[in-house]
């Protein structure tokens, strides 16, 4: 699997995903501006609930311009089995019950899921609690996981 083919297909989703949120906060500011929703007394917030939800998008959208930027810098490196799983990784992994998943591990921002071929990668960020757990580990090491009061075991399978 290429990972810098991977690697701009998060791109291509983010930019995606910033079209989508620009368009939602152009969309909440002119809702928030509109003549007709100049409040009439106290109790009518529409407007006010607009420009909330403006500002919110407008941060999401800056949110997404500054991960697409780490992603932009970010190159890939091929494992070196000496360092163990760093950034840029693409690992397979196992559960206890044989469910096998493919897993890239990138800077923050690109948390999504994507297909490659017929094989589903889970893209996860740096500050994910996963990939927290497997970085530094190698081929066949067990990798541990709290998450509230449920222990995860894993298994790495490989590492490219």
């Amino acid at each position: 699997m290429d990972k810098f083919l991977l690697r701009q297909r998060v791109l291509d989703q983010l930019a995606d995903d910033l079209l989508q949120a620009e368009q939602a906060a152009r969309v909440a500011h002119e809702t928030a501006t509109h003549e007709e929703n100049v409040a009439e007394n106290k109790y009518d917030t529409l407007g006010l609930e607009a420009a909330y939800l403006a500002t919110g998008q407008a941060r999401r959208a800056e949110a997404i311009r500054q991960a697409m930027a780490q992603w932009r810098q970010f190159q890939p490196r091929p494992y070196d089995p000496g360092k163990g799983i760093q950034l840029g990784a693409l690992v397979c992994l196992v559960d206890a019950d044989g469910v096998e998943q493919q897993l890239f591990l990138g800077p923050e921002g690109g948390s999504m899921k994507l297909l490659s071929g017929a094989q589903r990668v889970q893209v996860i960020s740096s500050e994910a609690p996963l990939c927290k757990a497997v970085l530094g580990k190698c081929e066949g090491d067990e990798v541990l996981m709290q998450v509230a009061a449920v222990r995860q075991q894993f298994e790495v399978l490989g590492v490219q």
